[in-house]
Parts: structure tokens; C-alpha cells; sequence
């Protein structure tokens, strides 16, 4: 991809955000890539497509979050993207799907623009859609959901921390797509059926959408925790709750 493909001028000392997409290196955008390619140093997540990054001039540094496993802080990760500008870097900031859908774009961006740091966005393919698309499950469907709701599924329902309305979530009616929910899944439905989701509701969870382990499972709303135990699903994983999951598009 990358040879046909002219770098990004990117003026020193300014950070781009580039979301990279869902997986599959084919889906950055061709603004992302060439991005990639004006960089002199790329900061990347573990989710990002990171084959794009084989081959490049820049300094590529791993500033990703494993689940429950090495990290790096956040506030470290906001520095070094301001240190790297205030150096006169190129710096690109590459992670996963779009960086401003639990990405913590949003935070990197209001932490560079207080450092006096300019910054610019290059949106990229949010896995909450694709993965299930490539499933074969669209997220709205004319007859069937006139919404859909993203929400992050890493705080039990329970949690003081929690801010989803999970019980307002079972009675609208439309998709709810969950990421980050792998762990709590099972608290997660509980509290769906709880209040008053129907248990025949279907649901479908996606794991590794966009690459060659790409699996989907199926079920009522009611059996999909007994599935994806059985399963043994792990992260990265989304979770399709609505009437559109059971769909199958034979895509």
C-alpha cells in the first residue's frame, strides 16, 4: 500500500491522531497512511494495524494496554507526545478503530492543546461497526432498529464507576453494541434481563473482527454467556445485543 502512496506533510512539532481501523491493515484510510508515512515517531496501541508499521522511516514506540497486564499510563503517554513535539518530531499517535470511540483521543487532544501543542485528527473505521458488519450484522436495519448504542462493558454494572444506564439500555428498543464487555459479560446480560430485556432478544459476540481469526457466535440474549464460556472468548471481543443480530447478511 504504502509505495503508492506520497507522505503527509506534517509541519515539526505538531501530533496527528490517526485511528487505524478495525484490523485488517487494508482499512486504515489512505489520509491515515500517509500520515504514517510523514512521521517521525508513531506511538501506537496494541490494537492498532501494526504490519503498517514494518518498513517505515520513524521511530516506533509501543505505548499500548494489555487487559489486566503491562501498561503504560496514560499520563505517561500524554507526555511523551508532547515531549516528542516540543523536540520538533513528527508525531503520529496510531491506535485501533477510531480514536475518539474509547480511544482517549479526546483526553490526548485537550492534554497537547494545554501544552500549546498543535494537533490534527484522522478518523478511522470504529470497530463498535465494522466488527459487526463483517459479521454480517448491521448495527440499524429498516423495520428492525432506528438506533444503535455503543457503550464500554470494562465497569461491572454494579460498580460505583459505572455511569451506563444499563436498565434505561433493555427498554429502548434498538442495537446495543459493547466493547470491552468480555469479562463482565455475564453481570452484564444479568442486568439487561433484569430489567425486563426479552430473554429471546438475540445476540452475536465478535471476536477478532477483521483478521484471519475472525469468529462469530450466536444466541438468544439469555444463552450467549453459556456460549461464549463454552467458547472460551477472549478479548478483543464486541458484543451485538437487538433484533439486528439475528441477521445474517451471508456476508
Amino acid at each position: 500500500m504504502s509505495s503508492a502512496i506520497e507522505p503527509a506533510v506534517i509541519e515539526p512539532g505538531t501530533v496527528v491522531l490517526v485511528g487505524g481501523g478495525p484490523g485488517d491493515p487494508e482499512l486504515i484510510t489512505v489520509a491515515g497512511m500517509r500520515a504514517l508515512l510523514g512521521a517521525d515517531v508513531i506511538l501506537y496501541d496494541r490494537l492498532a494495524p501494526t504490519a503498517l508499521l514494518d518498513g517505515l522511516d520513524a521511530e516506533c514506540v509501543n505505548v499500548g494496554k494489555i487487559p489486566r497486564g503491562a501498561h503504560t499510563p496514560q499520563e505517561t503517554t500524554n507526555q511523551m507526545l508532547i515531549d516528542y513535539a516540543r523536540d520538533g518530531k513528527r508525531v503520529v499517535r496510531f491506535k485501533g478503530g477510531d480514536s475518539f470511540v474509547f480511544g482517549r483521543g479526546g483526553e490526548e487532544a485537550i492534554a497537547l492543546a494545554e501544552a500549546g501543542v498543535p494537533v490534527k485528527v484522522i478518523p478511522g473505521v470504529t470497530s463498535s461497526v465494522a466488527a459487526p458488519e463483517l459479521a454480517g450484522i448491521p448495527v440499524t436495519h429498516r423495520g428492525l432498529s432506528q438506533g444503535v448504542t455503543i457503550v464500554a462493558g470494562h465497569v461491572r454494572p454494579d460498580d460505583e464507576r459505572c455511569t451506563v444506564n444499563w436498565s434505561a439500555l433493555a427498554k429502548t428498543n434498538t442495537t446495543i453494541v459493547i466493547l470491552m464487555g468480555v469479562k463482565y459479560l455475564p453481570d452484564i446480560v444479568k442486568k439487561l434481563l433484569d430489567s425486563g430485556l426479552a430473554p429471546d432478544t438475540p445476540a452475536a459476540v465478535v471476536s477478532s473482527a477483521a483478521t484471519d481469526k475472525q469468529h462469530t457466535l450466536r444466541a438468544r440474549v439469555d444463552e450467549i454467556v453459556n456460549v461464549a464460556t463454552r467458547e472460551a472468548v477472549t478479548p478483543p471481543s464486541i458484543t451485538i445485543i437487538g433484533a439486528v443480530a439475528g441477521l445474517d447478511l451471508k456476508i
